[in-house]
């Protein structure tokens, strides 16, 4: 395995174990094209968390926050190993 895509992978597996652990939920994690994206449900007790929140969203190539019909979503992505967004 090339050692950037297992650095890549790592850094995906951390985000998402640290956002289940802040949560206490596991993220919603999808495959756009080459890139990963990671979402969290924003809750009265993450906002209580927010430093904490953007110190893992910071380890993402992008982040940032999505209103929906159920609420605010905060997503971070990890784009390919390359730092391409895919096709």
């Amino acid at each position: 395995m090339d050692p950037l895509t297992a650095h890549r992978i790592t850094a995906i597996h951390s985000a998402t174990a640290q956002l289940a652990s802040l949560t206490g939920s596991l993220p919603r994690v999808a495959e756009e094209g080459a890139a990963v994206r990671i979402e969290v449900a924003v809750t009265p007790a993450l906002r209580q968390q927010w430093k904490e929140l953007l110190r893992i969203l910071d380890l993402g190539n992008a982040y940032g926050l999505t209103d929906s019909e159920s609420g605010q979503i905060a997503w971070l992505r990890f784009d390919d190993a390359l730092g391409q967004d895919g096709p």
